[in-house]
C-alpha cells in the first residue's frame, strides 16, 4: 500500500497548479477529500481510491493517467497545432497541467479511440510494432471494395517512403463500401496509403479498437473517461500470429 502523501502534493501531482496555488486551494475551503472539506494542505492522505473535490468538481486520484477519448473530426493530436483546434482542448486543464501526450496521433480528420497518458512506459509499449498490438480502423471507401484489393492489403503493400511492405493482419469486409482493417504499425497516413496503393482511397477513417479493448458504445465524440487495470490488460493483448 502506498504511503500518505501531503494534500498539497497531491493536488500538484494531479496537474491543478504550482505547489503555492495548490495550498491556497485549501485555504480558500475549495478542496474537500473524500467529501470532507480540506484544512491543511500538509495534511497527509492515503491515496488509495480517493476522491476529490476541486472547486466543485470531484476528481479521481490517479498516479499516472490513461484515458481514453472518442476523437471527433477535425482535431489536431498536438500540443502545437497548424491548421485545427487541439484535442487537448476538450480535456480537463489538470491534464494538460500535468503533460498527458497522446499514444500516437490520429490525423485530424480521422475519428474514433484515442489513448491518452503521461506513463511514457504505457506510450511505447502501445506505439511499437514490436508488441504486435493491433489497431482496427473502419474504412469508408467511395469505389467498391473487392476480394482482390483485400487479399493485397493482407498479402502487404508497399509504400513509396519503404521497400519494406506493411501488411493488415487482418480484414473484414462490413458492405460494399466499408472495410474493418487491423494494422499493428503506425507509419505516417499509414491506412490511407494502403488504401491508395491496392487502388482505392479512404473517405472516411475512424479507429474501433486498440488490442481487445473497444471504443465503449456510450462514449460520445469528444469525451473521456479513465481507464482501469481491466481495460489497460484489454488494451495490451496482442493479435493472433
Amino acid at each position: 500500500m502506498a504511503k500518505p502523501i501531503s494534500l498539497e502534493k497531491i493536488l500538484f501531482s494531479q496537474g491543478f497548479g504550482t505547489r503555492r496555488y495548490c495550498s491556497d486551494l485549501v485555504y480558500a475551503e475549495l478542496v474537500k477529500v473524500n467529501g470532507v472539506l480540506a484544512e491543511d494542505p500538509e495534511e497527509r492522505i492515503a491515496t488509495e481510491n480517493l476522491i476529490l473535490n476541486v472547486e466543485g468538481k470531484d476528481w479521481e486520484y490517479h498516479e499516472k493517467a490513461y484515458l481514453a477519448f472518442n476523437k471527433p473530426a477535425n482535431y489536431e493530436c498536438s500540443h502545437k497545432t497548424t491548421h485545427h483546434p487541439s484535442v487537448y482542448s476538450l480535456l480537463p486543464s489538470p491534464f494538460v497541467e500535468r503533460g498527458l501526450q497522446c499514444v500516437g496521433r490520429l490525423d485530424y480528420d480521422t475519428t474514433g479511440l484515442l489513448l491518452i497518458s503521461d506513463d511514457g512506459q504505457f506510450i511505447h509499449k502501445m506505439t511499437t510494432p514490436k508488441k504486435n498490438i493491433g489497431k482496427v480502423y473502419q474504412i469508408t471507401t467511395p469505389e467498391p471494395i473487392t476480394q482482390k484489393q483485400i487479399d493485397h492489403l493482407l498479402n502487404g503493400v508497399v509504400l513509396d517512403d519503404d521497400p519494406k511492405p506493411c501488411f493488415a493482419t487482418a480484414c473484414k469486409q462490413i458492405s460494399e463500401h466499408v472495410l474493418a482493417m487491423t494494422i499493428v504499425e503506425g507509419r505516417y497516413h499509414q491506412v490511407k496509403r494502403m488504401m491508395a496503393a491496392v487502388g482505392n482511397h479512404v473517405a472516411k477513417l475512424h479507429r474501433t479498437e486498440i488490442g481487445a479493448y473497444q471504443m465503449p458504445a456510450d462514449l460520445a465524440e469528444g469525451e473521456w473517461r479513465w481507464l482501469y487495470p481491466e481495460d489497460l490488460k484489454q488494451l495490451s493483448q496482442s493479435v493472433a500470429s
